[in-house]
């Protein structure tokens, strides 16, 4: 009779499997099945340290659940992050499957030797929700862009349109030089907030009428050009006429048509940087519980290993037009098809 404990044959699948010995710590087992021989490592594995602490488990408790002291549990998982491969390589060698369509941000860290902290910029491919890259800079300025686009260019990233908050005087410059025909796509939910705020719509009722009529006629329902200038010129000539902070603002909006409405003409381009939003509150919430770091290569190297977690987990609470991503990691997503799963220290190859 087959044992319960037998394992499954690693060919056919079947569980009539019997032991045959073992070799160098291996145990065999013969496949009555299909006559297969193969081996399992029942040894004692040492736990993988780097992941639950990225997840947020702190040092002193890895450290009492496996009988070890914070200090060496802080040691195991620096060199265990310290062998993972480059965020950046992992993109430009394993993944071509992206849409184009790259939402931008940045978090900002506080390392020491700075007086300020400093921004953490990085790019998600929208539809596969896949950390393309990842870069740590001392000041958010167009030099630092163009790293960033220097890097996704180097990935061979197909991008066709970039989704970022207000920073065009630093990002449209590096953009138009290594993407001369990509998009900009600014955040509308950005965008009316500062306007929100010029008018200061939570504070006085003078303005209210006037920017609920605005969200509403200019960016909820507006179709094309034709039809967007007609809109703002009926402002101009009604409820802004009398007032020059309402008149600066349709300005403006008109000025900064093209990168407000260009979602129009991109598919499945977002009109906002909500997603990349509900990545920055996960990756802030793990910052404040770190209170910083001791050096620039330590941020940078726990910043390479966040990237990669994240793009190793599995989505559980997608939710609309991502709910088929449960189930699933972003790496999976857009890795090359019939590629080999890259090896990353502590993670198993997923059925792909």
């Amino acid at each position: 009779m087959t044992k319960k404990h037998n394992p499954h044959c690693k060919e056919c699948g079947n569980n009539h499997t019997v032991k045959r010995g073992s070799r160098n710590g291996l145990k065999r087992y013969f496949c009555k099945n299909c006559k297969h021989v193969f081996s399992i490592d029942h040894r004692q594995k040492r736990p993988v340290f780097w992941i639950p602490y990225i997840d947020g488990i702190p040092y002193r408790n890895l450290g009492n659940e496996h009988g070890l002291t914070g200090t060496q549990v802080y040691r195991i998982v620096k060199k265990e992050m310290l062998n993972l491969p480059d965020n950046t390589w992992l993109t430009a060698r394993y993944c071509n499957r992206y849409s184009g369509i790259l939402i931008v941000d940045g978090k900002f860290v506080k390392v020491k030797g700075f007086k300020k902290k400093i921004p953490f910029i990085y790019a998600i491919d929208y539809l596969t929700h896949d950390i393309v890259v990842g870069i740590l800079v001392k000041s958010e300025c167009s030099e630092a862009y163009r790293k960033l686009f220097r890097l996704i260019k180097t990935t061979n990233y197909p991008l066709r349109v970039v989704c970022c908050d207000d920073v065009l005087t630093s990002l449209e410059p590096a953009l138009n030089y290594h993407y001369p025909k990509a998009k900009i796509q600014l955040c509308q939910n950005h965008y009316l907030e500062n306007i929100r705020q010029k008018l200061k719509v939570r504070t006085s009722r003078d303005h209210v009428k006037f920017f609920s009529n605005l969200k509403l006629h200019v960016f909820d329902e507006h179709v094309d050009t034709k039809q967007l200038k007609a809109v703002l010129y009926h402002f101009i000539t009604g409820s802004a006429r009398k007032n020059m902070l309402r008149q600066q603002i349709i300005m403006d909006i008109w000025s900064k048509r093209k990168y407000l409405f260009e979602y129009k003409n991109i598919l499945n381009c977002p009109k906002d940087t909500n997603l990349i939003e509900l990545f920055n509150s996960h990756l802030n919430a793990r910052l404040k519980s770190i209170k910083g770091f001791k050096s620039l290569p330590s941020a940078e190297m726990f910043l390479n290993a966040y990237m990669i977690r994240r793009r190793t987990k599995k989505f559980t609470d997608c939710e609309s037009k991502f709910k088929h991503l449960n189930g699933k990691c972003s790496l999976e997503l857009s890795i090359k098809k019939q590629a080999e799963w890259p090896e990353i220290y502590g993670l198993k190859t997923p059925e792909m």
